[in-house]
């Protein structure tokens, strides 16, 4: 089997265009986090509680004036609470639909429309806005609905596009996407805000996502076998690799998939991972800004670092971790678990540690930084071994595990936020303590039940086929 060279191949152009397209929706999933601080009468802040007299005030920074014709609301914290908590409750109802609807349509118009759906909706964010807090509520849940089939559709896509030693080089590629978004939109939605005002937000990203649609639609197909412009070598390249690994059958295993160890091992881990990241990206802001008394919301470069840190970290190990299984004889099994560990006892590691450094920002920030940045090892973990244990079931896998990957989103910052009440150092080392156990649970229930082989089910004919 002769490897087809990646440069200005159909599978990279995928994964780059993929790459641009989880850019954008991660930038039009957190752009209302940082434009909610302007949309709201700055009399009622987001959360009415006492900063801790631990740490000293640092010096604020002189205040230059600011656009300010942006329209303003009166919403109070729980309010705020829903209309950032409601993206979510559209995001969990279609994960599972997402992954089945991807295996019979095919992952291009589910993945395409998605976003564009998204998008739309984001551009009618500020007339939401406008016409009541119930609508903006809704248009953010059905942004969520749109959002929620993206990930499973991927999936989907690659388990007919990755050659088997090549997934974590792809996976990685298309999925980091999601950080970067994040790093940019957060600086830039602030600085829109700053200069322009608050709708600009929703308008920009809006349009990019529509503008993406298009190439979406044009460059891309669901298999290699429908695309146009792949050259003969790189489609038999990517046929051959994949003839053991697919199952014909229509039906979907559903008992079996939900029987199998190895499932359970990647929704273990994902609810865990997503714990921690969750919580740290709704409440990081307001660590630094009650416990250290450092706005972050005033730097948006360093609320920003540790999700670069992340999409470098994504990168390089997607890089490494095949290096390892194809020219080290790695198996999958041993790769995806050695990723996964790294990926979740780092973080939790340097979670706790950085509940226990006092006042010290720097650190604070370093540690953080840390964290989130070794997480990134978790791509080529438990995150893309859905494609190892069931390459045609993926998109469905996916949207199990993301399923229960979402609840984290909807309820840890919940319990977060009822466990600071006083803001002191100790309720937070709470925080930080039973994020940092959850990891560690979900790091060694999958190092004990995780496979790298093509289950049984997973093949027609449930013929064994070791990878």
């Amino acid at each position: 089997l002769v490897s087809v060279p990646a440069c200005c191949s159909a599978r990279y152009n995928l994964a780059l265009l993929a790459f641009f397209g989880f850019f954008l929706l991660y930038a039009l999933r957190v752009n209302l986090s940082v434009a909610l601080v302007d949309m709201v009468e700055p009399n009622i802040s987001l959360a009415k509680n006492t900063t801790s007299n631990v740490c000293p005030e640092h010096s604020s920074t002189i205040n230059i004036p600011r656009n300010t014709t942006g329209e303003k609301y009166s919403w109070d914290a729980d309010t705020q609470g829903w209309i950032l908590g409601s993206f979510f409750y559209g995001y969990i109802i279609t994960q599972i639909p997402g992954g089945y609807l991807a295996s019979k349509i095919g992952g291009k118009l589910l993945l395409g429309f998605g976003i564009f759906g998204t998008s739309v909706f984001t551009l009618l964010t500020p007339l939401a806005a406008n016409m009541g807090v119930g609508y903006l509520i809704a248009v953010r849940a059905l942004e969520g609905l749109g959002e929620g089939v993206t990930f499973p559709a991927m999936h989907s896509m690659w388990s007919s596009w990755a050659p088997p030693l090549e997934r974590s080089k792809l996976l990685s590629i298309s999925y980091a996407g999601a950080q970067l978004g994040t790093v940019v939109s957060l600086p830039l939605s602030g600085l829109i805000c700053y200069y322009m005002n608050w709708v600009y937000v929703f308008y920009i990203f809006g349009a990019l996502g529509v503008l993406w649609f298009f190439f979406w639609m044009w460059l891309v197909s669901d298999t290699p076998e429908t695309h146009s412009s792949i050259s003969l070598a790189e489609r038999e390249y990517i046929l051959s690799s994949l003839k053991d690994q697919l199952s014909t059958q229509k039906s979907v295993p559903w008992r079996p998939m939900l029987e199998s160890l190895p499932l359970w091992a990647i929704v273990v881990a994902h609810f865990s991972y997503n714990w921690t990241f969750y919580t740290l990206l709704t409440l990081l802001p307001t660590y630094m800004k009650e416990i250290l008394r450092f706005d972050a919301q005033e730097n948006g470069f360093l609320s920003a670092l540790p999700y670069f840190g992340c999409w470098l970290c994504i990168i390089l190990s997607g890089q490494i971790a095949d290096y390892l299984r194809e020219k080290q004889n790695f198996s999958t099994v041993c790769v995806r678990k050695c990723f996964t560990l790294i990926g979740m006892i780092g973080p939790a590691v340097f979670l706790v540690a950085a509940g226990f450094i006092g006042c010290n920002y720097a650190l604070a920030v370093a540690f953080v930084t840390i964290s989130t940045t070794l997480g990134g090892f978790c791509t080529s973990g438990y995150s893309i071994n859905h494609l190892d244990i069931a390459p045609s079931y993926a998109g469905i896998l996916l949207g199990i595990t993301n399923s229960f990957a979402t609840i984290p989103g909807m309820v840890g910052p919940v319990i977060a936020k009822n466990l600071t009440h006083n803001n002191t150092v100790g309720e937070w080392q709470t925080v930080f303590y039973i994020a940092a156990s959850i990891n560690l649970f979900g790091a060694i229930f999958f190092a004990l039940f995780a496979s790298g082989e093509v289950q049984d089910w997973a093949v027609s004919g449930y013929h064994l086929h070791r990878n």
